[in-house]
Order: structure tokens, then sequence, then C-alpha cells
């Protein structure tokens, strides 16, 4: 059976390097590109006309790439959007994976990851540049998150709703692990740590992966 093809937006203010990735993944089988944009205005209209599989925003245009994403998922909650830019300031990744963004990469990303990446987000993954992963979890205050979005029932202990294997799986994720690495070093199969992952993020009422791992280490610091 032919996989379904993958329909791109891609929204920068810079002709050239938008160009450049529209030829990169047009080259790539089943990706097609369907749209380009260069402003929060083109991004949102983009959305609600052409509902694409995944949108990679910029956040330096003008109208700016906050105010797009936050637009753009108050008008269509599922969608996918994959942040694509060159700032590396933690406020700026922070702000939008809360807002829900399925993934932030860093401008000079290769041609063949990006794709990786792209395919991942259309299955349900999450991504964020190792780099910026790494250093946000290691910044983070204890309890940053929970003085933000309130008290919960389980914000005593976070992890208590999740099983054994559960906890374990997310140990090894925010270790920085993919789902095919974790698989490996457990002798599981992808496809059930794809499971998991899910149950996961709906246990501890998170968007994706890097903010279940901060939920992770917000508790250890507990």
């Amino acid at each position: 059976m032919t996989e379904k093809t993958i329909r791109i937006v891609i929204v920068d203010d810079h002709p050239m390097f938008r160009d450049g990735v529209a030829r990169s993944l047009s080259g790539e089988p089943g990706i097609e590109v369907c749209g380009e944009g260069a402003s929060a205005d083109n991004a949102v209209e983009l959305d609600r006309v052409l509902k694409p599989d995944v949108m990679l925003l910029d956040l330096s245009m003008p109208g700016g790439g906050h105010t797009a994403l936050s637009a753009i998922l108050a008008q269509s909650p599922d969608a996918r959007v994959l942040v694509l830019t060159a700032s590396e300031e933690d406020d700026d990744v922070l702000s939008a994976l809360r807002a829900g963004a399925r993934g932030y990469v860093l401008k000079g990303v290769s041609a063949a990851m990006l794709v990786e990446i792209v395919r991942g987000v259309v299955s349900g993954e999450s991504y964020v540049s190792p780099s910026l992963a790494a250093r946000i979890l290691a910044e983070l205050r204890p309890g940053a998150r929970a003085r933000q979005e309130g008290p919960t029932p389980e914000a005593a202990d976070p992890l208590s709703t999740l099983t054994r294997r559960e906890e374990e799986i997310l140990r090894l994720v925010a270790d920085g692990n993919s789902n095919k690495e974790v698989a490996r070093q457990i002798d599981l199969q992808e496809k059930t740590i794809k499971h998991h992952m899910t149950r996961i993020l709906h246990k501890l009422k998170v968007r994706n992966r890097v903010e279940a791992a901060m939920v992770l280490k917000d508790a250890q610091k507990r």
C-alpha cells in the first residue's frame, strides 16, 4: 500500500533559505511542498486554506513566529508546527514548546535529518535539537513547571501515575535516546516504545518528549 504523501508548508521571510528547504524536501519521495509564506499572516492563512501535514515555521519574521504559532493552534488545535529557526534562546524554545509546537530545530540542520524529523513528527514524535534540550533541562529550576501551570493532584509526585516500564522508558528518553535506541536497550519493538510514549505524555499532561523530560528532572530535584 502506498504511503500518504506528507504535505508541507514552509514559512520564512528569507527567500533563498525558504527555496533551499523547499528544493531539499521536494526531492524526497512521499513529500510535497504545497505552500510557502513569509509572514505570520501568511502562516495563519496557509494553515487555514491548505491544512498541511506539517508547517515549518521561522520565529523571526514580520508579525512574529510566536504570534503565528499561537494563532495557528487556536484555529487548528491538531496542527503539526515544527519551528525551524536560528534562535537558540531558551525563552524562545520553551515558549514555542509550551504553545504547542511539535519540535524546535535549528537552521543548519542537514536536509536528510530534516526529512527524518518531519517524518517523525507526522508519526507522532517530537524533536528538539539536542544541544538546546540538554541546556534547557540543565537550567530548569525545580518546581518551575508546577508554578507556571498551577497545582495539580499529582504535583507532589507527577511520576506516580506511570508504570515501572513507563518510568524506565521516560528516563531513557530524558537521557537523549530516540525511540529506536530505547527499543534496542530494553529489547522491545520501536512501535511498542511509541505506544508507551503516547501513554506517558497523556498521563503527565504534556505535549511532547521534552516537556515529559522536564517533569522527570523536576521530580528528581525535589
